[in-house]
């Protein structure tokens, strides 16, 4: 399943909608993917969602759109 999961780059600053980004990665569960992000990143998970075949169809018409991977 594909995740959306948005993210604050910096933990030590007060989240702000304005610096909210997001990425997307393929992973078995929510907690999966949570963990994941924590693992590889320093980045501040705000919210962790599950993207529908229709919300993914959506996300996918960005031109920014692409999935990511962590070795």
């Amino acid at each position: 399943m594909i995740f959306k999961v948005t993210y604050q780059e910096n933990k030590m600053s007060n989240p702000k909608r304005e610096e909210t980004k997001s990425l997307y990665l393929e992973a078995e569960s929510d907690v999966e993917a949570r963990a994941t992000v924590e693992k590889n990143t320093p980045y501040n998970i705000e919210f962790v969602q599950p993207l529908n075949p229709a919300h993914l169809e959506y996300e996918q018409k960005n031109p920014d759109f692409a999935l990511t991977e962590f070795s």
